[in-house]
C-alpha cells in the first residue's frame, strides 16, 4: 500500500495575500509543508540523506517558531548540525528501504521589518568573493562586470544594476538548463531558472569585487524552492550587511520570501541530497504547501489565518 501523506497540512488555514502592499508590511508569519517521497523498483540498502530545509532558529529579522521533520514507513536515524554556513542540515540513515520512503518536514516562521541586517566580517565574507565551479566568469562575464563596475555609484549601486542586468538578459523557463548548468552556460542560452538567475547574478558580483552568497528559501507564489542572492556591502564599525536581491523578479526581497539556507551557490544548499546501495536508481515525487498565517501592516492592523480578510484580492 503506498505511504499515505499528511492531511493535517492541507487544513493549515492561508491567507489570501493578493493586492498587499508589500511596503506597509511590518511582519509576518510563514508556513511550509514539504514532502520527499522517493519510490525504487525493489529494495535499496544504506540510505543517507541529506535535508536543507528548515533555516537556523534565527537569521536576521527572521525567527523560527517551530519545525519538524519526520519519515515512514522505515525507522531512520537523524542527526541535526550546523555546516561552515551557518545553516541547519538534517543527515538521516536508513539500514533497508524495501519500496519506498517518505520525508516530511513543516516550518513556521517570523519576519519583521526594518530589516535586522545580517553583518558579516570581512573575514567571513571572503569565502563569498571566489568563483566556483557554478559560478566562473568567461570573457562576456567579465566585460559585463566591469562596465558595471565603472557606471555604479557604490557597492549597493552597483548590485542594484547587476540584478536589473541579469532579469533584462534572461527570460525565465524550464528545460534549457539544469542544477549543474554554469552562470557561462545559462547566460549563453539565454533562458533559465532562478538558480541561473542566482549563479549569473553570483558571477558578475564575483568579478567586479563584491562578495555575494546564494540564497535558497521559498517565495509567495513559487511552486518550488526559490534562489536569489545575498550581496554584502559595506555596512558599520568596518562590518559588512546582507542586501537581498531577486533578478528572476527585478527586484528586492521582501517580507513575502523565507530565507532556508546560505552558500557560495547552489551545490552548498541542495534541498535534498544522498546516496544508496542498490543496482538501480529511484524516483522523486515532491510536494509542497506554503503560505502565510499572519500579516501586520504598518497601523497596528493584524490579519491572521481563519480571519476574514481585509487586505483586498488583486495580483500578487
Amino acid at each position: 500500500m503506498p505511504i499515505q501523506h499528511s492531511t493535517w497540512a492541507e487544513r493549515v488555514p492561508l491567507i489570501d495575500y493578493r493586492g498587499v502592499d508589500w511596503s506597509n508590511v511590518t511582519r509576518t508569519r510563514y508556513f511550509c509543508y514539504q514532502r520527499f517521497h522517493y519510490c525504487y523498483p525493489g529494495p535499496i540498502t544504506n540510505l543517507h540523506q541529506r535535508l536543507i530545509v528548515v533555516p537556523p532558529d534565527r537569521y536576521g529579522d527572521q525567527v523560527v517558531v517551530d519545525h519538524d521533520l519526520t519519515s515512514a514507513p522505515h525507522p531512520a536515524v537523524s542527526r541535526e548540525h550546523t555546516d561552515v554556513f551557518g545553516n541547519r542540515i538534517w543527515t538521516i540513515a536508513v539500514d533497508r528501504v524495501e519500496h519506498e520512503i517518505a520525508f516530511e518536514t513543516i516550518m513556521t516562521v517570523e519576519r519583521t521589518t526594518p530589516e535586522l541586517a545580517v553583518a558579516v566580517s570581512p573575514a567571513a565574507a571572503a569565502r563569498f568573493r571566489d568563483p566556483t565551479p557554478l559560478t566562473a566568469a568567461d570573457d562576456r562575464i567579465t566585460t559585463i562586470a566591469r562596465e558595471l563596475l565603472q557606471s555604479s555609484r557604490n557597492p549597493e549601486d552597483l548590485a542594484e544594476r547587476i540584478s536589473v542586468w541579469v532579469a533584462d538578459s534572461m527570460s525565465y523557463g524550464s528545460g534549457a538548463t539544469g542544477v549543474q548548468t554554469t552562470a557561462a552556460q545559462a547566460l549563453r542560452i539565454g533562458k533559465g531558472l532562478c538558480q541561473d538567475y542566482a549563479h549569473i547574478m553570483l558571477a558578475i558580483c564575483r568579478v567586479a569585487g563584491l562578495s555575494a552568497r546564494y540564497v535558497s528559501g521559498h517565495m509567495l507564489a513559487e511552486g518550488g524552492t526559490h534562489a536569489w542572492v545575498e550581496v554584502l556591502v559595506p555596512g558599520e564599525n568596518g562590518s559588512l550587511r546582507a542586501v537581498a536581491f531577486d533578478p528572476t523578479n527585478r527586484r528586492r526581497a521582501n517580507l513575502s520570501y523565507a530565507i532556508v539556507a546560505v552558500g557560495r551557490d547552489y551545490r552548498d544548499v541542495a534541498p535534498t541530497s544522498g546516496s544508496f546501495t542498490a543496482p538501480y536508481g529511484g524516483r522523486l515525487a515532491f510536494t509542497k504547501r506554503a503560505g502565510l498565517t499572519l500579516i501586520e501592516l504598518g497601523d497596528g492592523e493584524i490579519v491572521e489565518s481563519g480571519a476574514p480578510s481585509a487586505l483586498g484580492s488583486g495580483s500578487t
